[in-house]
């Protein structure tokens, strides 16, 4: 089936958006093309001695989280008590990433990750509070592509706690720019902008003094980049959103009115706004995989005191090995996040480097590890794991929160980029030098005659090409150096010459149709998920070796249950690449659409909705109805009993 118009606007809008320029190297891309380029990795980054400045900070921040930042009290009000904001911005928290010149902290990008990981082991509210204002607002665009004006406008405000927020998403629009119905007019003489529509689900909006706002001209449909104040005639807060964790968080819908942005609040360029938004994320991302990895490790100390103190059946329950494995899991997991957190903070300040496909890789892989830990540690933890920390209080149980702790780590598998948008833009970079070589083969637009002069061209990169995945050496004795871990090093070199071909394979069979095989390129990008966090965590124990760290043994073992880990679920993945129930799946996903099994729905209460109910407001309808103009029709959600 052919796509449709709208397929092919929002594909083209996605790809005009796209960074086309490699501007350093990258190991997951160079991974791809299977070409395992250790040396992007090894010898894994050392730990720079502490800054004095940073020293002081990061004492000040564990203060802060020991004597000002309660996370139950947080949890149970919904709110960010005034204290734990002042002392905040006290010591210059929400000025972590913003450049010294400006009044910030100026941190590097290791020491920002050691900051979102101590957060992250702590508290989850108040490291979204801090992560969204550093990572997605006004600091992160701005010092990247703001004017020189603009920063000294806004960076000095953004340093001494000015919170910030990021407004893309729209009720209609999640990841999907090319309905971006938000509009910004630009005045007949040049000097501003006219702003209207309404922005959905943007952190830190009910506390935000400045927010980060994508809109389109409906001129040209060009997407563009402002810094808008809250404080401007027209802006308002119409809604604070509620959430299963994260009870905090300041997350609000915002309506714009007619708001006037001064033509001057333009971030980097007309049309940039939604590469601005994308490069932002590059780095922005690393405060996820920073966060996890910290919660990671607040997990392992968990299990290792309970599991040593809870007897069943006579031994402590860490000797069963049911639960020592899990235990076990959770470790190696925990060192291979940080390993990467590490990694990718380290890279982000490198020169020569191209962050975008570690990043996402770093997010995607981390978020949906920390997940699965959590769930474990709450069965470690058994019925106490699921108690709420004030009930076990109350009845003279330690107070341990790991039902908050599931709450609050849901939502890191959807925002930033939800799993399933992760792995869409990683297996977009991941086939781009296949697209530039022979994409002119599968594109349904290019004539015959066109596509058969692409043939040399094609014939001369792809012999010599696919020949090497076939005949490179990754048995006995490379990578000696790595002693007993040197069979994973030898595995990744191998699987990722299969992962290549592997890929190659796909474009051959599917052709065309190989954008819609989403499960075969998931798989795809799951076996270098799982290669690269190998690399990570096996370069990082052998540093430690090298560096004769007392804990070095600790780490062989950890990155060798790591490896293991990965082994096997790298094992499974090429398996299924080409025997799977894709297509039985797919089939009944789509007769579940079209009611062929809505027989399965009959004795339940039901939603008492239909799916137009379900669909959200038009941004036509929404303004109408904030002016005043006309009521959005929407279900009485009071009379349904069951939604």
């Amino acid at each position: 089936m052919s796509p449709s118009k709208e397929e092919l606007e929002a594909r083209e809008l996605a790809e005009a958006s796209r960074e086309k320029t490699w501007h350093g190297n990258s190991f997951l891309k160079e991974l791809f093309l299977g070409r395992f380029r250790l040396d992007l990795v090894h010898p894994y980054p050392v730990e720079e001695p502490n800054r004095p400045e940073f020293t002081d900070f990061f004492a000040k921040l564990e203060g802060v989280l020991r004597d000002v930042v309660d996370p139950v009290e947080i949890d149970a009000t919904g709110e960010y008590p005034p204290e734990v904001v002042d002392a905040l911005r006290e010591i210059g928290a929400f000025g972590m990433k913003v450049p010294v010149e400006y009044g910030g902290l100026g941190l590097t990008h290791p020491e920002y990750v050691r900051c979102m990981k101590l957060l992250g082991s702590y508290d989850a509210n108040v490291t979204a509070l801090l992560s969204a204002h550093q990572a997605i607002g006004v600091p992160n665009p701005l010092k990247m592509f703001g004017s020189k004006e603009l920063k000294e406008q806004y960076l000095p405000r953004c340093a001494k706690g000015s919170i910030s927020a990021f407004a893309l998403t729209e009720p209609q629009v999640g990841s999907d720019p090319g309905k971006l119905a938000t509009t910004a007019v630009k005045s007949e003489d040049g000097t501003h902008y006219v702003l209207n529509g309404v922005k959905l689900w943007c952190t830190n909006g009910t506390l935000a003094d400045l927010l980060v706002v994508m809109a389109h001209d409906p001129g040209n449909g060009k997407i563009h980049c402002f810094v808008v104040e809250t404080a401007w005639e027209g802006v308002k807060v119409d809604h604070r959103s509620r959430f299963m964790g994260l009870k905090a968080l300041s997350n609000a819908q915002i309506s714009f009115n007619n708001v006037k942005i001064p033509a001057g609040n333009l971030i980097g360029k007309e049309g940039e706004g939604l590469k601005i938004a994308l490069v932002t994320l590059n780095t922005g991302r690393l405060s996820l995989p920073a966060g996890t990895a910290g919660a990671a490790k607040g997990l392992t100390e968990m299990c290792r005191k309970w599991a040593s103190v809870r007897v069943q059946w006579g031994a402590p329950i860490g000797k069963h090995e049911a639960i020592a494995h899990k235990v076990a899991d959770i470790a190696a997991s925990a060192f291979a996040m940080e390993a990467v957190s590490e990694y990718c903070g380290d890279l982000a300040d490198r020169d020569g480097a191209d962050i975008r496909l570690e990043a996402a890789a770093a997010k995607e892989w981390n978020t949906v590890r920390a997940w699965r830990c959590v769930d474990e540690g709450l069965q470690v933890r058994g019925g106490r794991g699921y108690e709420t920390e004030r009930s076990l209080k109350e009845r003279g149980d330690c107070p341990i929160g790991i039902e908050r702790m599931m709450r609050d780590s849901r939502i890191n598998l959807i925002f930033e980029g939800s799993s399933e948008i992760m792995h869409l833009f990683i297996a977009r970079e991941a086939v781009d030098k296949h697209l530039q070589v022979a994409g002119g083969l599968i594109d349904p637009k290019v004539t015959l005659g066109k596509k058969l002069a692409l043939l040399p061209k094609v014939g001369m990169f792809y012999v010599p090409w696919y020949a090497k995945q076939w005949l490179s050496w990754g048995w006995p004795p490379r990578y000696g150096e790595f002693g007993k871990l040197a069979k994973h090093m030898r595995f990744v070199h191998r699987s990722g010459r299969k992962l290549a071909r592997n890929i190659f394979h796909g474009m051959v069979r599917f052709g065309p149709r190989l954008e819609k095989k989403q499960a075969f390129l998931f798989r795809c990008v799951d076996v270098a998920l799982e290669l690269f966090v190998m690399t990570c965590a096996v370069a990082r124990a052998h540093r430690m070796q090298q560096m004769g760290d007392a804990n070095a043994k600790s780490a062989q073992r950890l990155a060798d249950l790591t490896a293991s880990n990965c082994r096997d679920r790298v094992r499974q993945l090429f398996g299924a690449l080409w025997s799977n129930d894709d297509d039985l799946k797919y089939g009944v996903g789509r007769e579940v659409l079209d009611g062929t099994h809505e027989w399965l729905e009959k004795g339940i209460m039901g939603l008492g909705v239909t799916p137009e109910d379900l669909a959200p407001p038009s941004m036509d309808e929404m303004l109408k109805e904030m002016r005043g103009e006309s009521k959005a029709s929407t279900p009485d959600r009071d009379s349904v009993t069951a939604c």
